[in-house]
This record gives structure tokens, sequence and C-alpha cells, in this order.
């Protein structure tokens, strides 16, 4: 079948050539659709759950939160573990599934157990959000929007404007604000107002609550046709709330208007957000799976750039974070090395073969990078530094094959065959040796093709390219190389020299040459000679080389590290801040960070509870976590320090900063693996972990050397105020523990965010604080 195949493509030349024109078109096409990244996409089997719930304290937010979705999260297959963190108005669960697991059917079973858990959790906790991780949830460009003297609405009004343009681009997946404000309306109630009227809080509270809802009135068949009936009752704007009914005493009707103002305002901030120290609100722009980042940027920053026409003057608005540079950096210094590895290749095959020989020998290199382009597209894989890393690896073997053809084919034509007999004949000669040749190499890829688990799907990219690039050569060696051959192969010199040279390496002894090739022949004759002597030589030397790298080498890594380009710091302090403390804190920092020479630029943003709350870190992030600040460096070739030494220099300047502690961590390059050493521990009681983490964190600390930022997840201690409700005492007064906590919320975060005034709000306030019951105004110290 074989020797057919290959008669039929050395007579059918046209038609040979044709499909090698197709290959090399198709690969060209395939060339300019497949998008350009750094580093390879991953589907990480990793699911979030977040539940939102204002006010909650850590205990109640795991019994009341965290167990409901743990219960119903353990009957679904294919979990490998789950991890619940339960923080103050929080509660955050991550889901592993196994790395082969179909992630399409991990989603479904995770929203199929969260909605059987959803008639258990409290009902004014929020709608459970469920993120799906992958290693593209990294912002590829980020906008930021600048003005000390701007009013915070102005720089929001903005934002939103341009993240809603942004996310019109088919490319990108979402337009993430960042440093602002969740807008709401707010009612500030005066409590002095509320007992002249003598109206409760729980009856305030209840009129709001019962006109802001969604009521599915249903529809009417008359018969003649169906009609559905709505009853508009969700507000939608502050006026809406000014008419709102709160008591009624005959003719009279006291209004919300009457006893509140309404305002529409922003949340309480908890966090804040800078970049190179300058208030900023930001957006961050998401790109979709498989997009191009490069020409993603390129139409983002065409879209800003209709927008800064129109921004006040007293607006700035600049990009960070922009990975499109160092994404195509990184592709051209790759594609250089191809080219100069192709060079240096053809270079030494033109000096050993000839010209002519040597440039059909050289097409393969071509034709196998198109022929692999083609199923690489076909698989959606991106064109990353994994995918060209294969190509440089392959690079040096791809051209085996079609030397041995070339080679036996110019030996015949010297003989004194045709240029069509002499490659028609090599090609069937050295079928099964260049077959098995390749097959060899490809055998020692293909396990790699099945490793298992997130590094494996990383890694995954390097087999594959690998693969389809030697299949291209197998195809070009047996086909293209002796049709090629046939139409431009030339026999070498015929003279007497050669002829007798050739009679020698046939029939004669080789020893007896001069040169290379006599010096050679006497080798192997010696090595065949004492061939136990051979393998014994050869085995010392493997074992010398062994030894040697053990004793004398620098040790194994999964991943080498490279220079950074990007770094992120951690901030991390302890004790009850509030978030304009945090902010102080983390501003000290930032001053620091900032008189480092070779820094483009940095990017901060605090948080509370260790960022578990949308603060841009996992929930898994120690909880003494404040703040995070991501630095961006210049170009390595624009700088003095090294990125690993400009690290080093921030712990140095950020080390004497009481009560803070920086760790500095650079962009980790490969698959997501987190910190190198990472100790987990499990008990069916909370209470008997703490101990044990405990000693283990000093045993760390003090006794093993080498190690730095290490962090734990142990709850911190802390000050809450807990108010203690007599029921019995309560009872007496026709109050319960209802009306303590609507009263105690409005002192704090406010219910639906109605609120007494910062006047009267804040700890002292809790001694003063009445409620309205049956029997009049009671203050709450008579029971709590």
């Amino acid at each position: 079948m074989n020797l057919v195949l290959i008669d039929a493509a050395v007579n059918r030349k046209r038609t040979t050539l044709l499909l090698m024109a197709m290959v090399v078109l198709a690969g060209g096409v395939a060339r300019c659709a497949i998008p350009v990244e750094a580093d390879p996409r991953i589907d990480v089997p990793f699911f979030g759950i977040t539940v939102i719930h204002e006010g909650i304290s850590p205990e109640d937010s795991e019994r009341l939160l965290v167990m409901p979705l743990e219960i119903e999260l353990r009957t679904v297959e294919g979990i490998e573990e789950v991890t619940a963190f339960a923080s103050e108005g929080v509660a955050t669960i991550l889901v592993e599934f196994d790395a082969a697991y179909d992630l399409d059917v991990a989603l479904t079973d995770v929203r199929e157990a969260v909605d059987r858990a959803k008639p258990e959790l409290p009902s004014t906790a929020e709608e459970p959000i469920i993120t799906e991780q992958n290693t593209d949830d990294f912002p590829i460009i980020q906008i930021n929007l600048i003005g000390d003297d701007v009013p915070e609405r102005v720089l929001f009004n903005l934002a939103q404007m341009i993240r809603d343009d942004i996310e019109t681009i088919p490319e990108i997946l979402e337009g993430r604000l960042q440093g602002h404000r969740e807008e709401l309306l707010e009612i500030i109630i005066d409590p002095a107002v509320l007992e002249s009227y003598e109206i409760s809080n729980e009856q305030l509270i209840n009129t709001v609550i019962r006109n802001n809802r969604l009521i599915p009135a249903g529809s009417i068949d008359t018969g003649r046709g169906r009609m559905s009936v709505k009853v508009p009752s969700v507000i939608e704007r502050a006026e809406d709330l000014f008419d709102l009914p709160v008591k009624t005493n005959g003719d009279s009707v006291v209004t919300l208007s009457d006893i509140a103002t309404t305002r529409r305002t922003f949340k309480d901030r908890t966090s804040h957000a800078r970049v190179n120290g300058n208030r900023t609100i930001s957006i961050n722009a998401i790109k979709r799976a498989n997009a191009n980042v490069i020409d993603t940027v390129e139409k983002v920053r065409a879209v800003v750039a209709r927008h800064e026409p129109n921004l006040p003057k007293s607006v700035t608005l600049f990009f960070t974070q922009d990975q499109a540079p160092f994404a195509e950096r990184q592709v051209v210094e790759l594609q250089g090395n191809i080219i100069t590895a192709l060079v240096l290749v053809m270079v030494v095959v033109v000096a050993a073969m000839g010209l002519r020989s040597g440039l059909i020998v050289g097409a393969a290199i071509p034709v196998s990078f198109l022929f692999s382009l083609i199923f690489i597209y076909l698989l959606g894989y991106t064109f990353n530094f994994m995918v060209m890393f294969g190509m440089l690896l392959g690079l040096g073997m791809l051209i085996d094959g079609a030397i041995v053809v070339s080679e036996y084919a110019d030996r015949k034509m010297v003989e004194g065959y045709d240029s069509r007999a002499a490659y028609t004949l090599a090609a069937k000669r050295m079928f099964w040796p260049v077959t098995a040749s390749v097959a060899t190499t490809l055998a020692a890829f293909l396990p790699l093709m099945f490793w298992p688990g997130i590094a494996g799907k990383f890694m995954r990219y390097l087999p594959v390219t690998v693969f389809m690039v030697l299949s291209g050569s197998l195809l070009y060696a047996l086909i293209f190389c002796p049709t090629l051959g046939t139409l431009f192969g030339k026999g070498g010199a015929r003279d007497l020299k050669s002829q007798e040279t050739l009679a020698q390496l046939e029939n004669g002894d080789p020893t007896k040459l001069r040169g290379v090739t006599g010096w050679y022949a006497r080798l192997l004759v010696l090595s065949s000679r004492y061939a136990i002597v051979t393998i014994a030589i050869t085995v010392a030397i493997l074992g010398a080389s062994f030894w040697t790298y053990s004793t004398f080498g620098k040790g194994m890594v999964f991943f080498s590290e490279s220079e950074p380009q990007y770094a992120r710091l951690s901030v991390r302090a302890r004790g009850n801040l509030s978030a304009e403390e945090i902010n102080r804190l983390v501003f000290e920092v930032e001053q620091q960070v900032l008189e480092v020479p070779g820094i483009k630029g940095i990017n901060t943003l605090t948080m509370l509870n260790g960022g578990s709350r949308g603060g841009g870190m996992s929930s898994a992030s120690p909880k003494d976590l404040i703040g995070s600040i991501f630095i961006e460096l210049h170009v390595e070739n624009e700088r003095t320090l090294k990125g690993f030494e400009i690290l080093e220099l921030i712990r140095e300047r950020t080390a004497g900063l009481a009560g803070i502690y920086v760790e500095a961590q650079a962009q980790e390059r490969g698959p997501p693996v987190g910190k190198p050493i990472q100790i987990q521990l499990s008990a069916n009681s909370k209470d008997i972990i703490a101990p044990v983490l405990e000693r283990i964190r000093e045993h760390l600390d003090t006794e093993v050397e080498g190690l730095r930022d290490v962090a734990d997840t142990r709850s911190l201690p802390g000050i809450e105020w807990r108010l203690t409700v007599d029921r019995a005492q309560a009872a007496l007064y026709d109050a319960d523990v209802s009306l303590v906590g609507i009263a105690v919320q409005l002192v704090t975060n406010g219910v639906i965010r109605v609120r007494y005034p910062s006047g009267s709000r804040g700890i002292t306030a809790l001694d003063e604080l009445k409620i309205t019951t049956p029997r009049g105004l009671v203050p709450i110290s008579n029971f709590v």
C-alpha cells in the first residue's frame, strides 16, 4: 500500500504539489486566525459559590449559609474537595472537581445542588453567586479614571458609560469596575419624629418591604381573549418613596416624606482603589476565551479613544496592566528564535548536502509547521509560548526523514539513476526506517498527552504541537520530498574519485578510507570488537552524569522561574480596623513601593475580611489580608535591577513598618499551583484544629530555615458587641428578638438601607436605643 501511494504521488506531480500548496495556504490562514496569548488557556475544575448576607456574623454564616450548601454538595459526583470560608457578611465555598470531569456537567450539578439548598438559606440572604474559575479571569487591560477634585458620582457615571461601550466588543466578556461604590436609595429617619408620630421601626420597615416587591398577579381569561395582569410595585425612583403611606389616623395620612429624608447615594465604603498613588475608578477588561489578546486590546483602546474628547478637563484617563505588549513581545522573541534556528539548520544542511538538495530538505520546516498549525487551530488551541516551544523543539527533528530520503536519492543519481527513479526508489526503500524513526520519537511524547490534572492540561500543548509537527514532517519526507526531488533534484559529481568512494562504501572496506568517514568506520570496528567494554563505558558515563547532577546540580523545580513582568504584594495586619484605618496602613506601604526604581505602575486595592467580598483575592487568602498591590515592572532592558531584586528591595523597605507584614510574590508562570508548600489540617471539630495549627506555625517560624511569606487561614481574634436579649423580660414589654434586631440594624448597616442619620449611629447609640411596643416606647436596655 505504501509503495502504491508513493508511486501515485510521484506520477501525479501536479496533484501532489497542489495538495502541498493547500497545506501551506490552510496553515497560513490558520496562523492568522489562531488567537495569540502569552500563556496557554486551561479550564480549571474549580467553582466558587458566594452567598452575601449583610451583617451576619462568621458563626452564623457557617451555621446558616455554609452548612446547608455543604450538605447538598456532598451528594454531587466527581467532587474532589469542598472548602468553605465563613466571614462577616458573606459565605464562600470553593468546589474542586476531578480535572478530567466534564466541566459543563459539573457546573450543572453545582447549580442544582445550590437550588436544592436555597430553601434552607435565610430569606434575607442574597441570591447565591456561582462563578467558574479559569485562567482567563485576569484583565488584559485596565482603564483608569482619576480626578481628585471631581465628585465621585461624575467619575462613576463616566466609568459606567465607558464600561457599557467596552462590553459591546464581541471579544470582551466583562468590563469589571473597581474602586467604585454600589448605588442605592437611602432613607434617613429621625428617631424623634418617629416617636412623635408613634410609629414603630417594624411598621416603617414593613411599609417599605411590602411596597417594594414583585407581585405575580397572573392573567384573566375572558373567553374572548387572555390578558396578563400586572401590579406595578417595584420602587425604581426616589419619587416612588415619597408618597408611601406609613400610618393613617382618620382622614390624615402620614407618608414617608413626612418622617424621613430619601436620597440617592452610595453604600458605605469598604475598600479603596488607587493607581500610582491617586484615587481612581478603574474598568478591568476581561476577554472571552480564545480571543486574541493583541487584537482585543487594540479594539478596547479604540473604544476608549472615542470617549476621551468628551471627558472633563479635570479627569485624567490612562491605561495600566496592558497585556498586549508582553504577549506580542514574547511571541516576537520566540518567533525570532525559531527563525534563527531555521537559518542555522539550513546553513548546516546546505553545507553538507549542497544547495539544491539542501533547499528540498529545508522546505520541510515551513511545510511541517504550517501543517501543525491547521490541527492546532482545529483543536481550539491558542498561539502561545508552549506551542512555539513545541515547534522549536521539533525543529531539529523534523528534517531527519527528508535528509535520509534526499541523501539516498543523491547517491542513486550519482550511480546513474535519473531524478524520478532515484527519489521514488529512495522513498520506497526508506519508508519503514523513516516511519519507525518518527514513530519512536512520537512514542516518547505520547504519554505526555495523557498527563492528568491541571498541570497536564497546561503541558499538553507541548506534546500535541510536537506530535503534529513530526506528523507533518513524515508526510513531507515520504510524499512531498520525492515529488519536489523529481522536479528539481540533480545528481552530484560523477568523477572517478566519487565512484571509488561509493564502491568502497558499498562493497569494500570502509576502514581504509581517509578523512572523517574512515575514522568513524575504524571506531565502529573497535567498538564492535570490544562490545562489553563499550556498553560498560556507556553505562558508566550515564551513571556519572546522574551522580554529577545530583551532587553539584541546583536541584529540580516543577516550572522554571523566568524574569517577572508583574508581581503582587499582599499587605497583612491584625486588629479591628476600620476601612479608613486600613486605607492609611496600605497607603504607607504604597508610598514605600513608589520609591523603588524599575516599577512602571502600581494598582492598589484595600479590603475587609481578607478580601472575601470581591476584593480581588481568593477566599483562601489569609483573614488578616487588608490590601493588595499589583505591580507592573518596566521591560527588562529598560531597568537596571532584575525583577526578583526589585521584590527583595520592596521587602527591605517595608520590613520596618510597625504592625504591617508585606508579602511579595512574582506572577506565576505555568500552571497555577500557589505557594510551594501547603499544609492542610482537617477535623470533625474545628475547636481542636486551632491549637495544632498554632504549634505547627510556631515550629515553621522558629525552627525551619529558608521559609518566608508563611500565612494561615485561622479565624482572627477580634472585638465584637454581643447584645443578649432576656426573652422573658422582653415579653413583659410585649417585645421580642425581631424588634430588637430591626432597631439595632437601623443603627448599623440599615434595613433595605433605611437607617438613622450618622449622628444617631454608633456604639453609644445602642445604650439609648428605644423600640415601639404595644406598651409604648421602651429602651432596649431594660432587657438587653
